[in-house]
């Protein structure tokens, strides 16, 4: 048996993206990069678009909530998206998951585990422009009172006007889109590490405070959320994105809503 102690070392591999894994490491990285660059690609589209965003009791996700229709002499590109998307959006990026996500893939720091990056340095989220992160707390409050107009949103969507001034009770296509889409937002927020801590991950023993067992139990619900961030955070991104695209076709005469019920 050859001495494994004198055996040779393998040769030091230096230099971004030199590695000596063999897997397909640049994938994850990679299509990362193309996700998230296609949203904010799109959602800064639609926000510039300013049109086609309500139809009927459907509204748009951009554009909820319904701050009017501007008529101020301002650029028609100055919509009242801008107003609304930063909070949603520093949710997502300040969110625990997204940075590992895009530090990866727009950063490269790292690219990958075990593979070169072009940073000599790291000051971690300690210094300027990354200790902004910790404002991902007061971002969650936000997130969560978005929610209330999503919902609110969807409850609309089931009043359809009828003649007289009247509504009635009205389930189509673009309601159910409305509710899924923020069913699957409810579950990504709901699982948000820091509302995870807030309600109860801070507590070291739930008998020896107020509410202790209603506090667990919201606890218990949040890690249900939180054990799947990841995937709530993808398909909640893609399901207010397709939201916004139903209401815009819709909105335009390509699509017909459909009703259901």
């Amino acid at each position: 048996m050859a001495d494994v102690a004198h055996a040779p070392a393998a040769p030091e591999v230096t230099g971004w993206g030199a590695t000596q894994r063999t897997d397909n490491w640049w994938l994850g990285p990679l299509l990362t990069f193309l996700g998230l660059g296609a949203f904010v690609v799109y959602s800064t589209f639609r926000a510039i678009l300013n049109k086609d965003y309500e139809v009927g009791p459907l509204l748009s996700p951009f554009y909820s909530p319904h701050l009017g229709h501007w008529g101020l002499g301002l650029p028609d590109w100055l919509s009242p998206a801008f107003l609304i998307l930063w909070a949603p959006g520093g949710f997502r990026f300040t969110c625990y998951y997204y940075r590992k996500a895009y530090y990866r893939a727009f950063v490269q720091h790292p690219t990958a585990c075990a593979v070169g990056e072009p940073h000599t340095g790291y000051s971690g989220e300690s210094a300027f422009p990354l200790i902004l992160q910790n404002l991902h707390r007061y971002f969650m409050y936000l997130a969560v009172l978005f929610l209330v107009f999503l919902w609110h949103d969807v409850w609309k969507a089931t009043r359809w006007p009828v003649a007289g001034g009247a509504s009635e009770f009205h389930v189509s296509m673009g309601t159910l889109v409305l509710l899924v889409n923020t069913s699957l937002l409810s579950g990504y927020t709901f699982g948000c590490h820091s509302l995870r801590h807030l309600i109860g991950g801070k507590i070291d023993c739930y008998s020896c405070v107020a509410f202790g067992d209603a506090r667990q139990d919201l606890w218990r619900g949040a890690t249900w959320f939180n054990v799947n961030h990841m995937q709530w955070a993808w398909c909640s991104l893609f399901g207010v994105g397709f939201a916004d695209f139903y209401v815009w076709m819709v909105a335009s005469g390509r699509w017909t809503d459909f009703r259901i019920v």
